[in-house]
């Protein structure tokens, strides 16, 4: 069985991570949830528990025990992770080496491990010079993307920066799990 990282962080398109935890639970990967706390304000982590029937992740420094370094023992296990919805915000935290929460320090963690990125925001931040070149800078350095869809935004533009499509996204982790 193979074991997948789904980040999922600040974007109104988190509630599609469900679908996703939903859809790698029934084609046989054991997921491991991990959220931001900007995701969390989007939807719960009990909506992702209840799909993967693990553990979803969100802080740190949980005060739970555990006989391992979490954040590394989660990155060693895993065979690739996929961070679908990505805000720029977290896209700007990777490509400048912060690893500042769960999800980064796991991330950071994965040691060449394959990672793949589904960017969701409002168009004008999708195509602001520093997201764009900070997608650059991870596509350099090995990160994977799967490039947002043109829609109606959730702020009422249209434009690119929607979460690129549900199967789009499977296709793309399916080519990683090869």
């Amino acid at each position: 069985m193979k074991n997948i990282i789904l980040g999922i962080t600040g974007s109104i398109a988190a509630y599609k991570g469900a679908e996703l935890a939903n859809l790698f639970t029934k084609e046989g990967y054991s997921v491991h949830v991990i959220m931001s706390a900007a995701a969390q304000k989007f939807i719960t982590p009990l909506s992702f528990q209840t799909l993967t029937k693990n553990k979803v992740y969100t802080d740190m420094f949980d005060e739970s025990f555990y006989e391992d370094v979490r954040h590394i023992s989660l990155a060693q296990k895993a065979d690739f992770a996929v961070i679908a919805p990505a805000s720029a915000n977290f896209i700007g935290k990777l490509a400048s080496g912060i690893a500042d929460d769960m999800l980064g320090t796991v991330v950071m963690a994965l040691g060449g491990k394959p990672v793949l990125i589904c960017p969701a925001m409002n168009s004008a931040m999708y195509g602001n010079p520093i997201v764009r070149g900070n997608i650059e800078k991870l596509s350099g350095l090995g990160y994977r993307f799967v490039e947002p869809r043109e829609a109606r935004l959730a702020c009422g533009d249209l434009g690119k920066g929607a979460l690129a499509d549900i199967q789009a996204i499977m296709e793309a982790a399916g080519n990683l799990a090869l």
